[in-house]
């Protein structure tokens, strides 16, 4: 049986993923909550520019109506 979106994402939490948001900002942070409208809550976020990190937050909420996409971060 194939997997739930949201299955998926709960797999993902407390690990580093990567949130693309529909105006092409990506985020990356340790996902700490999400619920059934994908908002979710990243630990230590980043912005990142260019595969860069720009700017360093603490904890923060993206509305779900933004994201594009929520992918889990491969650690080296």
């Amino acid at each position: 049986m194939a997997e739930r979106p949201l299955d998926v994402i709960h797999k993902s939490l407390d690990k580093e993923v990567l949130v693309i948001l529909k105006r092409g900002a990506e985020y990356r942070g340790k996902l700490i909550g999400y619920d059934i409208h994908l908002n979710v809550v990243l630990a230590d976020a980043q912005l990142i520019e260019n595969g860069e990190p720009k700017k360093s937050y603490g904890k923060i909420v993206i509305r779900g109506d933004n994201v594009l996409a929520i992918s889990p971060v491969e650690i080296e």
